[in-house]
């Protein structure tokens, strides 16, 4: 059923749909993949430097805060055993 409804949907879209045929298109993969990335939106130097620099402040944060976190629970360890 859901497959029949996908060949009617891609029918009305005017897009071949391969689960209806069951082959593939090398021609209609590159046709899709080009429509699809028009589509993106792209960011901006600024906003892609700005993001760059907010994951990688965070991933610092982030690793900086379990090594504390090993650090103590090492020192816990050694002063236990």
């Amino acid at each position: 059923m859901v497959k029949k409804d996908a060949a009617v949907e891609a029918k009305r879209k005017g897009t071949p749909a391969i689960e209806a045929e069951g082959t593939f298109s090398v021609g209609n993969f590159f046709k899709g993949t080009k429509e699809e990335l028009s589509k993106v939106v792209w960011p901006s130097r600024q906003q892609l430097i700005s993001e760059s620099a907010a994951v990688i402040l965070m991933v610092s944060l982030s690793a900086t805060l379990i090594y504390l976190v090993d650090r103590l629970f090492r020192w816990v360890s050694q002063q236990v055993f």
